[in-house]
């Protein structure tokens, strides 16, 4: 009974303990050893390089490898993005304009705050090519990349207008087909996102679509039911709503002030998305306040002078203590944050 008791006990221990663990290797002489995990609350902006979406930095080590890991990430499903590039900080706001990087490496991925996530080099030592997770969501993502390297293959094959609309209305259905059957509505916007693309040749096969196929519907029903309260549902409910009425607008199916609705739409798709963007910035604070409210109050003085990198000796000196005392304290503000090296303490509070 004893025995039963105890496993019970490590079984809730683990499940209130619950981590996350996003690891791989990064060739060093190739980039830049810092490697950056980011959550993508805008299914517009999986591609690309955004730094209002960095939510933590970490350094690989002499052999590339690095690691993220905690237990601050939501507890269901989400879409996140692990890139690596080649700008310094100073080109990075140059470079990272409106999102385009064209010196990077990232991969998507689907996670929750309990999933271990690996990332081994992949032939040729390519980097963010596989992916190991104890989710099976995880690969989502890769395995639709590597169906849309097949349908570039397939357009390249012949380069005529005539095999280019044959394979924008296969393409079309197989990458929706193929969407769906993931059973993952978040795999599904990645694909919508790119079917919907107005910048895309498949987009108006996707204004014919919207006219009588019920797919939509049933995609935003599945988000409804999976994720009630994510950033995604509200963002595709919006689009979907506007896609709609524009198209009907287009065929006179609407009164005249249509250009009113639509700017009204709009406007509240924004509000709506600093609204979330907010709650994300706000639900960040309060953990990191509840990270420091760990720390006694000298630990939490050691904290910011080590969080402006100054040395043992400096801090010493400044708060009138011993290098040892200094040492100590810093030992347990590394326990209590579950972290290993200043710069890992560094990554939980500057990003």
């Amino acid at each position: 009974m004893r025995i039963k008791i105890l496993l019970l006990f490590l079984a809730v221990s683990a499940f209130c303990e619950a981590q996350y663990s996003f690891s791989g290797y990064t060739n060093t002489d190739e980039w830049d050893k810092s490697v950056y995990l980011s959550i993508v609350e805008d299914y517009r902006k999986m591609s690309g390089v955004y730094s209002e979406q960095i939510i933590a930095k970490t350094i690989a080590d002499s052999t590339g490898f690095f690691e993220f890991k905690g237990n601050m990430l939501d507890t269901e499903n989400r879409i996140y993005r692990i890139h690596v590039d080649r700008c310094s900080e100073v080109q990075q706001g140059v470079n990272h304009f409106n999102g385009h990087c064209s010196d990077s490496e990232e991969l998507l991925f689907i996670a929750k705050n309990s999933d271990t996530l690996k990332l081994p080099f992949s032939f040729g030592n390519q980097v963010f090519c596989r992916v190991e997770s104890n989710n099976p969501k995880a690969n989502a993502f890769v395995k639709i990349d590597s169906l849309k390297n097949d349908m570039r293959f397939a357009y390249g094959e012949f380069r005529s207008e005539a095999n280019r609309k044959l394979n924008n209305k296969k393409w079309f259905k197989t990458l929706q087909y193929f969407g769906e059957a993931l059973n993952e509505p978040l795999a599904e916007l990645y694909i919508y996102a790119y079917l919907s693309d107005r910048s895309s040749d498949l987009h108006n096969y996707y204004v014919e679509d919207l006219k009588q196929n019920s797919y939509y519907d049933h995609l935003k029903t599945r988000l409804e039911t999976t994720y009630p309260n994510a950033s995604y549902t509200t963002q595709y409910r919006n689009e979907l709503a506007a896609d709609r009425y524009l198209l009907a607008a287009s065929t006179g199916k609407t009164a005249s002030n249509w250009n009113t609705l639509l700017y009204s739409i709009l406007a509240l798709s924004v509000l709506l998305n600093l609204f979330f963007l907010y709650q994300f910035w706000k639900r960040n604070t309060s953990k990191l306040e509840d990270l420091k409210a760990k720390l006694s109050k000298q630990e939490q003085v050691v904290l910011e002078h080590l969080l402006l990198d100054k040395t043992n000796k400096d801090i010493a000196e400044s708060l009138f203590l011993s290098v040892s005392t200094v040492k100590s304290h810093t030992n347990n503000i590394y326990k209590k944050l579950n972290v290993q090296s200043r710069d890992d303490a560094k990554s939980l509070f500057i990003k």
